[in-house]
Parts: C-alpha cells; sequence; structure tokens
C-alpha cells in the first residue's frame, strides 16, 4: 500500500478541545472529527445498528454527540486494537450491556424512593 493510500483512510482527528461545541453535526464534521471518510461512516451504520444518526427532514445525517462517541469508539477498537467487524460489535454490545446493568440499581433506588412517597401521599389524602 502506497503512503497516501494509507493516509487517505486514517486522517488524524483534531485534537478534542477544538471541537465545535454544537447539538449535531453533518456526515462530513462526524467524518472529520473521527479522522475517516464519510463513506466509512455510512458503511458503519450497516454494520453497527448502534450507530444510527438521525436524518432530517432533507435526509442529511444528523449526528449527535453520542454517535460521535460511538464512531471514535468503532475506530479505537478497528483500527488500533485490530478487531474485526464482528468482534468490535460484540464488544461493543458488552460495553452496552455493563453500562446498562451499572444504571439499574439507581433506576431501582429512585423507583423506590418515588414509591414511599406515593404511599406517604395516599395515606394523607385517607385519613
Amino acid at each position: 500500500m502506497s503512503p497516501t493510500a494509507a493516509t487517505r483512510c486514517t486522517r488524524k482527528a483534531p485534537p478534542a478541545r477544538n471541537l465545535p461545541q454544537k447539538l449535531f453535526y453533518r456526515i462530513q464534521e462526524a467524518a472529520e472529527i473521527a479522522g475517516v471518510k464519510p463513506y466509512v461512516l455510512r458503511y458503519w451504520e450497516t454494520e453497527f445498528k448502534e450507530l444510527s444518526p438521525e436524518k432530517d427532514k432533507n435526509d442529511q445525517r444528523r449526528y449527535r454527540q453520542e454517535d460521535i462517541d460511538l464512531v471514535l469508539q468503532i475506530k479505537d477498537l478497528l483500527y488500533k486494537q485490530k478487531f474485526t467487524i464482528a468482534g468490535a460489535r460484540q464488544q461493543i454490545r458488552r460495553s452496552r450491556r455493563a453500562d446498562s446493568k451499572d444504571q439499574v440499581p439507581f433506576h431501582e433506588a429512585a423507583l423506590d424512593g418515588i414509591r414511599a412517597e406515593l404511599y406517604d401521599l395516599m395515606r394523607q389524602l385517607s385519613a
């Protein structure tokens, strides 16, 4: 592979501190942030169901910050850690499952508090 072909697919991402703080990014901006070409992002959308940016009324992709973070995670898994697409897909699903398990106790505790307040209100209303 020639040096230009290698650099074409793996451009350096700009430093995080220079990222524009926006609600949505177009595909070209997301590709520049990730250091890949837009067609790579479109391909990843077909391979990773977790990556599904919204589309606006003109059918333009709108990447949120969460989508950008996922793109950067996919790029790290594929390019730096040398996972296959299938391996990266499994790794992302595992990490998402672990994240959701970590949040369950918080939700249960919040629901218990709400439930206790509702019982107190019911007792007050019945008295």
